[in-house]
């Protein structure tokens, strides 16, 4: 396998990307029409944190972890490494070490969709890491790849400099272009889940808020006593 390492690829700016870190992953989706979400089992190997970052992305052979230290090197202040493997594989792609190196030069965290490994220390360092798998499986150095290129991950496309956003609810891909526009739309969808939250708090249901009384009889779902409900099951 050959690859290419692509050097300076254009990023989203980052007042843009931390105003996308006020919002949770699950905001941002249903910002852009419930799209970009990478699939449930790419999961944080820590709880509270969120991080949003650019991507540096990492095309790597199965079990062979040679195109992330070439990664390291074209990170930077505010990225996100985003790391898949040309078949699947669970191996220990990622630990400490790696870690050290790219917290050292400004990375925010780490979404991989291969294993990681050292989650202990990587919660005690304070480096965020999302992950298919935790394995303690080694892997070599030997295989080329590529280093910021397009890749996917569970069906969504991640170009180099997109944004990557991750929490506790996993993790959802903003592309570059995208990024001015859906700040704004996470922001008017926070601000009408506050107007709802405050609506719930004095005690309105969600069956009138959102006019659902309707649909519920437009689906023909009924409402019975109890006592209307077993004469009718006899």
């Amino acid at each position: 396998m050959s690859g290419v390492i692509v050097t300076n690829p254009p990023k989203a700016e980052l007042k843009d990307v931390d105003a996308l870190a006020r919002y949770g992953v699950a905001t941002v989706s249903e910002a852009m029409g419930r799209t970009g979400l990478l699939g449930p089992d790419v999961r944080p190997v820590q709880q509270g944190v969120r991080v949003a970052g650019t991507a540096v992305t990492v095309l790597s052979w199965p079990g062979d972890n040679l195109m992330i230290h070439a990664a390291v090197e074209q990170c930077g202040e505010g990225d996100i490494l985003v790391v898949t493997t040309t078949s699947p594989c669970t191996d220990g792609l990622f630990g400490e070490l790696f870690a050290t190196a790219l917290k050292q030069r400004g990375v925010r965290g780490v979404v991989t969709n291969t294993g990681i490994r050292d989650t202990r220390e990587l919660r005690e360092m304070g480096f965020a890491a999302w992950s298919r798998a935790v394995s303690s499986q080694g892997t070599v150095k030997a295989t080329g790849g590529s280093v910021n290129v397009p890749i996917a991950i569970d069906g969504q496309v991640i170009n180099p400099g997109d944004v990557v956003l991750a929490d506790d609810d996993g993790v959802v891909v903003v592309p570059r272009e995208r990024v001015p526009e859906t700040v704004g739309k996470s922001e008017a969808r926070e601000a009408k889940e506050a107007a709802t939250r405050a609506a719930f708090i004095e005690g309105q249901l969600g069956l009138d808020r959102y006019g659902l009384r309707e649909t519920l009889k437009r689906l023909g779902v009924a409402y019975r006593t109890y006592e209307e409900y077993e004469r009718e099951r006899s």
